[in-house]
């Protein structure tokens, strides 16, 4: 896999919204500049996505649209995803638009968007256990492939007590309850890096702000968009982080866009700028 001497950025967006956040995404694609973009909560239909705004941005996409809910995107700079999924297997009653899959510069990216699972407990929590069990059989086959692959996404999980800002308020949501976690976990448990947190062993960044309770303002976040790398990345990990600022600008989504890059070596930096800082 070549990747270039500047290396390949390969970032996860819940844009929540690509139309009426599509002027913050055009903005944040022509500062950022990431190779590869996973979005979640498209909340558009299949032929309403804006592909002509974001081709003459020059990225190329491939999409799995969803009226009112869900919706997940591929988007590569100077190149055509080439779909291999699009949607997650083990269900083929499952109508939900929360998986895309697609051979994109030299690597398999899976993007995703996992349930959030409230309320708590109940149906909609057994749907995002099973969900994510799917996920788990899907990314074992994705390993034995032996190919490169990144899982990007909203996993609506929140790893650890140490990924929020306080773990009280949010003690009966479904982000933080055990079952979940340890599904994650049972990921990472297969040979996946949790790249961000890799990079960030102390102070992995958050993804996500409520718009609620003055969450931004507050710096009150969570950490639930993760990008998960095969063993065969792992050691190309060059740097990552959260460009957190695109939380707070007029009309943002209430996530920010977690990136990663990816190049030759084992050499790693930390992301500019994104050291967590509490209250």
């Amino acid at each position: 896999m070549s990747l270039g001497s500047a290396g390949l950025k390969i970032a996860t967006f819940n844009i929540n919204n690509v139309l009426r956040r599509l002027p913050n995404l055009l903005a944040w694609l022509t500062e950022s500049e990431p190779d590869i973009v996973c979005l979640q909560e498209l909340k558009t239909p299949q032929t309403a996505l804006p592909a002509g705004a974001l081709r003459d941005a020059g990225y190329h996409a491939a999409w799995h649209g969803q009226q009112t809910w869900n919706g997940v995107a591929i988007l590569c700079r100077g190149a055509e995803p080439v779909v291999t999924r699009s949607a997650l297997p083990g269900d083929p009653r499952d109508a939900q638009a929360r998986y895309i899959e697609a051979a994109v510069r030299g690597v398999i990216v899976g993007c995703l968007y996992a349930p959030n699972g409230n309320p708590h407990p109940g149906p909609k929590f057994d749907y995002k256990l099973a969900w994510m069990e799917r996920l788990a059989a899907h990314a074992a086959t994705l390993l034995a492939s032996g190919a490169p692959v990144v899982l990007a996404g909203d996993y609506n999980v929140v790893p650890t007590d140490a990924d929020i800002y306080a773990v009280r308020s949010w003690a009966r949501d479904a982000l933080l309850q055990p079952a979940p976690r340890a599904a994650f976990r049972r990921l990472l448990d297969q040979g996946w890096t949790d790249a961000l947190g890799a990079l960030h062993p102390d102070h992995a960044p958050y993804t996500f702000w409520d718009y609620k309770r003055e969450a931004w303002p507050r710096d009150a976040g969570l950490r639930i968009d993760h990008l998960l790398v095969s063993p065969s990345l792992q050691p190309r990990l060059a740097a990552g982080g959260v460009d957190r600022d695109v939380r707070g600008r007029e009309g943002a989504s209430d996530h920010a866009p977690a990136w990663i890059e990816l190049a030759p070596g084992t050499h790693r930096r930390s992301g500019r700028g994104m050291r967590r800082t509490k209250g």
